[in-house]
C-alpha cells in the first residue's frame, strides 16, 4: 500500500497495511524562509520517511497586521490583504514547491492558523482581551477581516497547490480564558468559516485543538468542529487516545506521542521508541489511526529517532 492510499484508508476508517506516522517541527532561521525552507521540508520527510507532510508557516506568522492597533477602536480600521498579497502568495509558493517535489508520493497538509491565533500572534493575548472587553465588536471585525484572508490562503493551497487537505490549528480554548458561551460567540464562527470552506474543497482535513501553552482546554467547545481527523494533546488534556476516539464521536485519529520532556521521544532507546509505538496501536487498533504527536515536535529531536517510529509501525 503506498503512503497516500496509507493515510486516506486511516482518514476513512479503512483497512490499512500499516498505521500510518506523521510528525513536523518548526523551522527558523533561513530554514523558514523561500528555497531553504522548501528543502528542510524536503530532507525532514525523507530522514524520517513518514507517510505525511505537514508543511509548516514559518516565516509567515504573524498575520502582517496593517492598521495601526492602540485602542479598541482602531480595529475597525483593519481590511483584508486580498489574495495577490506577498503573505498569501509566499505560502501557496511554498506548497507549490513541496507539491512539485513529492506530489504523489505521500500526503500533503498545509498549515493553518484561524483568525483569533493570528491576532493574538502579533499583539499579544494582554492587549487582545483587553480590547475584547472595551469593544468585542471592534475585535470581531477583524477577526472577519483575517478570515477572508485565511480563507483565501485555504482555497489556494488546496485547488492551486494540491494539497490534500489543511491542517486546522485551533486554539485559546484555556479553561482560564473564555466560558464555553464566551468562546462560541467570539472565536467559533471564524474558526468554522475557515473549516468549512477546507471540507468543501477536501475531504481529507485535519482538525489540531491546541494544547501548546501546556493548559487544560474546553474542549467541548470544539467537540463539534467538522473534520475527518483529530488531534489534540493528550498528555495535557489528559484524554487517551481510545477516550478522545470516544469523545470525537469516532473519528480517526492522530497522535499517540507527548511532545514535551520527560517523553519516550526524547530519550528512550531505539527498543523503547519501538515498544511504546506497538503499544499505542496494540492499544488502539489499526483502523482511524494516524501516529503522531500532541503538537510540534521540538527541533532538538534527532529525525532518526522519528526514523524509529514509523520504522516501528511497519513492523505491525
Amino acid at each position: 500500500m503506498d503512503k497516500r492510499t496509507r493515510v486516506f484508508n486511516a482518514m476513512d476508517k479503512k483497512e490499512v497495511d500499516h498505521v500510518p506516522v506523521g510528525f513536523w517541527y518548526h523551522f527558523s532561521g533561513e530554514e523558514a524562509q523561500g528555497e531553504r525552507c522548501v528543502q528542510a521540508h524536503l530532507d525532514f520527510y525523507r530522514e524520517t520517511d513518514a507517510d505525511i507532510i505537514k508543511i509548516m508557516s514559518d516565516g509567515f506568522y504573524p498575520y502582517p497586521i496593517t492598521a495601526k492597533i492602540e485602542k479598541a477602536s482602531d480595529w475597525y480600521n483593519l481590511k483584508p490583504l486580498g489574495k495577490d498579497h506577498p503573505y498569501i502568495q509566499g505560502q501557496v509558493w511554498r506548497a507549490k514547491r513541496i507539491q512539485e517535489e513529492v506530489g504523489g508520493e505521500c500526503a500533503l497538509f498545509y498549515n493553518i492558523f484561524p483568525a483569533f491565533s493570528q491576532l493574538r500572534f502579533e499583539l499579544g493575548d494582554e492587549l487582545v482581551m483587553q480590547h475584547l472587553r472595551e469593544d468585542k465588536d471592534a475585535v470581531l471585525s477583524a477577526l472577519e477581516m483575517v478570515t477572508q484572508d485565511t480563507v483565501s490562503l485555504v482555497e489556494q493551497v488546496i485547488t492551486e497547490a494540491k494539497m490534500d487537505g489543511v491542517y486546522c490549528s485551533v486554539q485559546a480554548a484555556e479553561l482560564w480564558r473564555f466560558s464555553y458561551e464566551e468562546y462560541r460567540e467570539i472565536v467559533t464562527p471564524a474558526d468554522l468559516k475557515v473549516i468549512n470552506r477546507a471540507n468543501e474543497l477536501s475531504d481529507y482535513n485535519i482538525l489540531h485543538f491546541c494544547g501548546w501553552a501546556g493548559d487544560k482546554n474546553r474542549l467541548e467547545v470544539w467537540r463539534d468542529y467538522p473534520g475527518k481527523t483529530v488531534n489534540w494533546a493528550v498528555h495535557v488534556e489528559d484524554l487517551s487516545m481510545e477516550q478522545g476516539r470516544e469523545y470525537f464521536g469516532g473519528r480517526c485519529c492522530l497522535g499517540g506521542f507527548a511532545n514535551t520532556r520527560p517523553a519516550p521521544i526524547f530519550y528512550g532507546t531505539k527498543k523503547e521508541i519501538a515498544d511504546f509505538t506497538h503499544g499505542l496501536i496494540n492499544s488502539f487498533g489499526k483502523t482511524g489511526l494516524i501516529i503522531g504527536a500532541d503538537c510540534t515536535i521540538p527541533a532538538e529531536v534527532s529525525n532518526e529517532r522519528m526514523a524509529w517510529v514509523v520504522e516501528a509501525a511497519r513492523q505491525i
